[in-house]
């Protein structure tokens, strides 16, 4: 190990001898536990950002358990001063280089952390920059590991000390350089955040003018009569051919039942509606997963009918993962079919063979079927819960022969014994998590951190949920008022946010309180 390693940095002290430091540990006990796996650079940053006292006193702590007695030490805790701070650290880096001790390197870059004012002088920019390297690096570490929550308040702080040299006119001058990047951080993000979601809308709108003048220009020219649709054309595809005698086969008379309507005829592909109202509709039913929504329908920026590449939501149980997935496929014009991944099998996925007397095809073109439509959703409900068995063919193994467009356009359906052309179906899967999974999935899906909400979403939920939970009930939403004042306390007392599937037995419990009430009465 050389003295430039500082990553393995040693968890903070659970407890010191004197009684500020003490009382420092006492302070952050419930931070130590949430930030115990990061390097020690960002704990300390950490620490500041949730407004810890006695930051200072449990960096000494620690430096005086493993350099005992330091005089540079005692000089700084006395004065804090930002000459006496820099002169410690560079004590504790020569120590660092002498005794081979990596942890006294990154014990001097918390000392900087603390210490330093603005940039504002030539000689400090050294000591500055530094400590944005090494908050950068410990950031790369641990980004892909932490819960999103701490992965963004880490980014915030991070990023917010790399732009205080060009954000003089944005910071306090008389605040430490730590203090300023705390500030500066959350307003980076957000400006991060406005300007990509800017361009995305800018980009939508822009597709939806050129086609809405495309629109104008064929509706203006005096083009000749166009044919009937080709079944080959891109506005209409035929999924499975079979000849006559096939059609006859004896076999096959219990499966073509129900599929005679999409065997031999040339369905039609949906067309992309307006993406800027289906975002608009999405957002009000989820307005906590704005960048989710964005990134799955970027996807169909500039085509002229419904297809997304295989699209994986992965996040807690409860945040809305399957419901999106639905009514994603709904507001597209789509039809869905929802796969249980739990209960689903390679073999009941991609199909069962004629010879068997449960033969059946397989689900995307059950979807199809369906549908009356080449271009249905398919969505799979907890993707890591498949059976890792393949007693029956496990369901990852065969969902590679549907996500690829090479193989999809000529998938060979055992039961029917033909290749059926699967090309323009849509695959949503959800996961709790992505460990169970084999490589070769993660790599064909395109894989989004699905967010819960937070208590901030609560009003922004109520309307969206209310009016569904009317619907289900076949009730118009019109006739349903929204919650009043108590009704509204009582949601937020039980609901902090997180699962909104509680959420949902929470408004759907008050409205069945409030219809027996309306009875008595």
């Amino acid at each position: 190990m050389t003295a430039t390693d500082d990553t393995d940095d040693l968890d903070l002290p659970a407890a010191v001898t004197d009684a500020a430091s003490t009382g420092a540990a006492a302070d952050s006990s419930d931070l130590d536990e949430r930030l115990k796996a990061l390097p020690r650079l960002l704990r300390y940053a950490m620490l500041a950002n949730e407004g810890g006292t006695h930051i200072q006193e449990r960096l000494i702590a620690e430096i005086n358990e493993v350099c005992p007695g330091l005089a540079e030490t005692a000089v700084w805790s006395a004065t804090e001063s930002t000459a006496n701070g820099l002169a410690l650290a560079a004590e504790l880096d020569r120590r660092a280089v002498g005794q081979d001790e990596p942890a006294l390197r990154s014990l001097a870059d918390c000392v900087r952390l603390l210490c330093l004012p603005l940039p504002h002088s030539a000689n400090l920019f050294d000591d500055f920059r530094r400590v944005g390297k090494a908050l950068v690096k410990a950031f790369r570490k641990v980004c892909r590991e932490a819960n999103e929550e701490l992965c963004s308040e880490l980014e915030e702080i991070t990023f917010g000390w790399a732009a205080l040299p060009a954000c003089s006119d944005l910071v306090t001058k008389h605040d430490s350089a730590l203090m300023n990047a705390i500030r500066l951080g959350p307003m980076m993000a957000e400006h991060r955040i406005f300007t990509a979601r800017a361009a995305l809308r800018r980009k939508l709108k822009e597709e939806e003018e050129r086609r809405e003048q495309q629109k104008a220009e064929a509706t203006a020219s005096n083009q000749r009569e166009e044919p009937p649709a080709d079944p080959t054309s891109n506005q209409s595809v035929v999924v499975a051919r079979l000849s006559a005698e096939e059609m006859k086969n004896g076999k096959l008379k219990d499966i073509l039942g129900p599929l005679k309507g999409v065997i031999n005829v040339a369905l039609p592909l949906v067309k992309a509606p307006p993406l800027h109202e289906v975002r608009n509709k999405l957002l009000f039913e989820f307005p906590y997963a704005g960048e989710v929504i964005d990134f799955a329908l970027a996807d169909l920026v500039g085509r002229t009918t419904v297809r997304l590449r295989p699209l994986l939501l992965c996040g807690d149980a409860g945040g809305g993962k399957s419901r999106f997935g639905r009514r994603l496929g709904e507001l597209l014009g789509v039809s869905v079919w929802r796969t249980d991944a739990s209960r689903c099998d390679g073999a009941v996925f991609g199909g069962t063979d004629r010879r068997w007397y449960s033969a059946e095809p397989c689900h995307p073109f059950l979807a199809v079927a369906q549908g009356k439509i080449a271009n249905p959703l398919i969505l799979i409900d907890e993707l890591e819960k498949a059976a890792s068995r393949n007693d029956y063919g496990r369901l990852w193994d065969c969902l590679l022969g549907f996500l690829e467009p090479e193989t999809s356009v000529r998938y060979p359906d055992p039961a029917l014994q033909t290749n059926l052309d699967l090309s323009h179906v849509s695959y949503i899967a959800t996961a709790n998590s992505l460990g169970p999974l084999p490589s070769p999935i993660r790599d064909r899906f395109r894989v989004v951190t699905f967010p819960k909400p937070t208590a901030a979403h609560l009003d922004a939920l109520l309307p969206a949920m209310i009016a569904d939970l009317a619907r289900e009930r076949g009730i118009d939403e019109r006739w349903v008022r929204p919650l009043d004042g108590p009704e509204h306390l009582a949601v937020a007392r039980g609901w902090r946010g997180g699962s909104v599937r509680r959420l949902r037995r929470i408004v759907e419990a008050i409205l069945q309180h409030r219809e027996t009430e309306t009875t008595r009465h």
